[in-house]
């Protein structure tokens, strides 16, 4: 199995640009490997979600931007042959709008959703990441990027191991359009 990576963001705002959370987890065959863990400053000050995930601008005032952190970022991810996110649609515009703001091209990798791959091998209904979690028996503080993202790729893993592979196309979201919904929780 190639190496893939795992992906959370938060958000300050209903803005897709405001990442102000971030982490990457690295999977190689089916073991995590790695995390790396990024507060981001985000393009207005405005922070609505702070009741979610606890970041307030003071956390990140003095935190890199996305563009400034995304030298870094992009070497990271070059490793990984696709990437893994719950509700792959919303990591992937959350990515997507950073980039275009910080003016970059996004990374080609194709994303596969662990929602669909919950309700597809498991039959779970809601697939929402508690509910997947707790399906599973995965630890999860959720909407903090590192948990999120490390709870994604266990259940990824969890799928793998249910199914010994997973159709290439089963979740996969590389081709659906980048649109402006707000997050479902």
């Amino acid at each position: 199995m190639q190496r893939f990576a795992a992906i959370d963001f938060e958000t300050a705002d209903y803005g897709r640009d405001s990442a102000c959370a971030l982490a990457v987890v690295h999977v190689e065959g089916r073991r995590i490997v790695g995390t790396s863990n990024y507060l981001i400053r985000p393009p207005r000050r405005e922070f609505v979600f702070t009741y979610l995930h606890g970041i307030s601008w003071e956390d990140v005032k003095d935190e890199p931007t996305f563009a400034d952190l995304w030298p870094r970022l992009q070497r990271e991810l070059r490793g990984a042959g696709f990437l893994v996110a719950h509700n792959a649609a919303f990591d992937r515009s959350v990515l997507h709008a950073a980039c275009e703001r910080a003016r970059v091209k996004p990374p080609a990798h194709d994303f596969h959703c662990t929602v669909k791959i919950a309700r597809h091998v498991w039959g779970l209904r809601p697939a929402n990441l508690p509910a997947v979690c707790a399906h599973l028996g995965i630890p999860l503080h959720h909407h903090r990027a590192e948990s999120d993202a490390t709870a994604c790729a266990c259940i990824f893993i969890e799928a793998l191991r249910a199914r010994g592979t997973l159709p290439p196309v089963l979740g996969s979201c590389r081709s659906a359009p980048v649109r402006s919904r707000r997050r479902s929780f």
